[in-house]
């Protein structure tokens, strides 16, 4: 049973495109999503520095590109579902048949505009609580007037608010938890972006889009999706609530999944899922596809796990 994934912003690393682009076929792809978006996306996805695609209005598309330009390399593959983490949605609902490219590409540019100057109003910001106590972290959280905008499971729970407010948060932590902040540039998933919910939704209305041909894992709750016009609306929505990694990672383990891969730039939501499935007792083999030369085992992964699912019991 095999689940395919697309991670968020603050996954994008300086020059993590730079293997794919020496393919031809992979540069022509990006070079047409960058018309798209209006980007020079093989630039800040090779000579770019951290900072600069730290930038929402840059790093959402690069991330989405980098998820459509590697998935189209790796070709069909038999997910049992699709999701992806944040910004990361949509990527995966053009792999569930419910986007193209390019209206993926248009909407993510302009939720990421529109999320940047939604955060350009106040100072606001991220910071990831690692370990302690769930029930203590939510309720610091909370103390401090902020948002738990990404639940990501066990251990790791992103707080979003003003930087007065992390401030103050990381002056008082939650007993056994570490902080760490974010590389973003705003309190996503939280009320602060809710201009931003506004101006994409109005676009969204006008595109139209295909049901799922491969159930989709919203964020939202971690339903399993195949009405398209459900999962964007999902989708923009989710760019004011809270993430709920942890219910799609529930959802996976209800399908019983056994194969987890995350499209590049891969590592986050591995991790997460290591810990995640270990802790539920599961046997789950993941892969974080990071460079082209991985294409081939990437491909046998899949393959197997589609073969597993033929004979593990309903």
């Amino acid at each position: 049973m095999l689940v395919i994934v697309a991670p968020g912003q603050g996954a994008q690393t300086p020059g993590f495109l730079s293997a794919w682009l020496e393919d031809p076929a992979f540069a022509a792809r990006i070079g047409w999503l960058s018309a798209v978006s209006g980007l020079d996306l093989a630039h800040y996805g090779t000579e770019a520095d951290g900072d600069t695609i730290r930038d929402t209005k840059i790093a959402q598309p690069l991330l989405v590109a980098a998820a459509l330009a590697t998935a189209q390399q790796l070709g069909p593959q038999p997910a049992a579902a699709v999701a992806g983490h944040s910004v990361g949605e949509f990527g995966a609902a053009v792999a569930a048949g419910v986007l193209s490219p390019e209206q993926a590409m248009v909407l993510v540019r302009e939720r990421g505009q529109a999320m940047a100057d939604a955060a350009a109003v106040t100072p606001t910001g991220m910071t990831a609580s690692l370990g302690g106590d769930r029930d203590e972290v939510l309720a610091a959280i909370e103390a401090h007037g902020l948002t738990p905008a990404n639940d990501n499971g066990p251990g790791q729970i992103v707080a979003a608010g003003t930087l007065e407010q992390l401030a103050a948060f990381a002056e008082n932590p939650p007993k056994g938890a570490r902080l760490r902040p974010l590389a973003v540039a705003g309190a996503f998933h939280s009320p602060h972006m809710a201009p931003a919910v506004e101006h994409v939704a109005a676009l969204a209305g006008s595109v139209g889009v295909d049901d799922a041909r491969i159930p989709f894992i919203t964020n939202s709750d971690g339903t399993l999706l195949t009405d398209g016009a459900v999962v964007l609306d999902r989708i923009v929505g989710q760019i004011a609530r809270p993430v709920r990694w942890d219910l799609c990672l529930d959802a996976m383990a209800e399908l019983g999944v056994t194969g987890f891969l995350e499209l590049p730039p891969a590592g986050t939501l591995t991790g997460i899922a290591k810990r995640f499935f270990r802790d539920r007792g599961m046997t789950v083999e993941t892969f974080a596809l990071n460079g082209p030369e991985q294409l081939d085992e990437a491909r046998e992964f899949c393959e197997r796990h589609a073969a597993l699912a033929e004979v593990v019991p309903a």
